[in-house]
């Protein structure tokens, strides 16, 4: 670690204490600084970031790390046509990130390796006094909760859980009215990760793990050997900055539910025929897990997953208060005396009146930055706070809060849904943090 990064991180130790070093200014800056960001994990979503990344002309691609040799191909390829020559490349084997990590020019790493290795990199990286922008969900037990929490508090240097939901255009729109007092008072919110995935869990085909492609070659061993909600943050994430979870309002305690797991050797069976060799295979994920979570200021929370059954892709949100709701499915909010009685009105009007002024701001900049433009601004957020030296807008405690849900979820499930207390990973800071999230039109 340099000196100088060693005397920011020493300055930054106020975060152990409970303070932040978040500047109300960090997000948008019109500076000549640049931020030297490394890659580990470069399959779609890696590759992704890169993108993005290389359109950028404050940001300098250092190193890349991958240990598959076609996506080292195709990254190649990538920096070649951005006009990069003789970028590091790391692929010897698992652990050679711990190698890149040493490299010394390096301010910030993007992860997007398989889940199980994302907490170990992303602290490696903090231990390195480098930022680590981790994929979701952040970790996969409690240990690794803490873990990041730890790291984040004994180094000072800060970790970003690059949830792009959060940054979504009507999510945005609804937290500026949420911010406004137009829901009135928050009483329930439900979301989750409600989407088919046999495609992205069998590939080619009904395979999976080694040999086969894509997500398939780790993901569905999830399915196999876990019952709970392993991906909980694309809903739980958007909802908990509405709430304020960890800034004056924290997650106490849930209770999940699953249902029966029929849905992936259903379809191994529809596709290939019961002879397959794949369709012995059992399954312990249930197709719908329905977890309730309770917040310290007495708001409910329903957190749905759902990927092993047919149907269309969606959040499921809803946030709901003493003035009024707003569903995401139909699109639909009904606001006390403003709306016709009993009934419910096109949301449309209601987003495009109070779009959020980082998507007035950055509309030309994010149309086409994926996902509807929300991957810009997570990747926006990530490289400013690096230039400006500040911490992230979402940080160690929300990777950690919003992560805990998939381990907590399979201890009730696994004791008959009964209720299970989610830590408190800020250890009593929620009550005197303020937001920070989205703040303003200047970030």
């Amino acid at each position: 670690m340099d000196h100088n990064r060693r005397n920011m991180i020493k300055s930054s130790a106020a975060i152990a204490a409970g303070a932040t070093i978040f500047s109300p200014n960090m997000l948008f800056g019109n500076d000549d600084r640049k931020a030297r960001i490394a890659f580990i994990g470069l399959g779609g979503r890696g590759r992704w970031h890169l993108r993005l990344c290389l359109e950028r002309d404050d940001v300098e691609v250092k190193a890349i790390c991958d240990i598959d040799p076609e996506a080292i191909e195709l990254t190649n390829q990538m920096l070649k046509k951005a006009g990069y020559k003789n970028v590091p490349v790391y692929s010897e084997h698992e652990e050679i990130y711990q190698k890149m990590l040493e490299q010394g020019d390096i301010d910030g790493v993007i992860i997007a390796t398989p889940w199980v290795w994302h907490t170990k990199m992303a602290c490696a990286a903090m231990r390195a006094g480098i930022y680590a922008g981790i994929e979701v969900s952040a970790a996969n037990t409690l240990e690794e909760c803490w873990d990041l929490v730890n790291t984040y508090e004994e180094t000072g240097t800060p970790c970003m859980i690059l949830e792009n939901v959060n940054y979504r255009r009507d999510i945005m729109a609804i937290l500026n009215m949420v911010r406004q007092g137009i829901f009135g008072e928050l009483i329930h919110m439900e979301c989750g990760y409600q989407h088919n995935l046999w495609n992205v869990k069998f590939n080619p085909g009904v395979e999976f793990g080694p040999g086969s492609k894509g997500e398939a070659r780790w993901r569905t061993q999830h399915s196999i050997s876990r019952n709970g909600d392993v991906y909980p943050t694309h809903g739980l994430g958007p909802v908990s900055s509405m709430l304020d979870v960890n800034f004056g309002n924290r997650l106490m305690y849930l209770t999940s539910t699953a249902s029966k797991a029929r849905g992936l050797h259903h379809y191994i069976v529809k596709t290939a025929g019961e002879d397959h060799p794949n369709a012995d295979v059992d399954f312990k994920l249930g197709d719908v897990i329905t977890t309730v979570i309770k917040t310290a200021n007495d708001e409910t929370i329903t957190v749905q997953h759902d990927t092993n059954l047919p149907r269309p892709y969606s959040l499921g949100f809803r946030v709901q208060g003493t003035e009024g709701l707003w569903m995401d499915v139909n699109s639909s909010i009904y606001l006390d005396g403003k709306s016709p009685e009993h009934q419910w009105e096109a949301a449309a009007p209601y987003l495009e009146k109070y779009d959020h002024p980082l998507w007035k701001r950055y509309e030309e900049k994010a149309v086409g930055g994926g996902h509807g433009g929300m991957d810009f601004f997570v990747d926006h957020a990530f490289v400013e706070s690096i230039k400006r030296k500040v911490n992230t807008p979402l940080d160690a405690y929300d990777a950690a809060a919003w992560s805990s849900i998939a381990p907590l979820s399979e201890v009730s499930i696994a004791h008959g849904s009964e209720p299970v207390d989610i830590p408190d990973f800020t250890r009593g800071m929620w009550m005197k943090r303020k937001p920070k999230f989205a703040l303003g039109d200047e970030y």
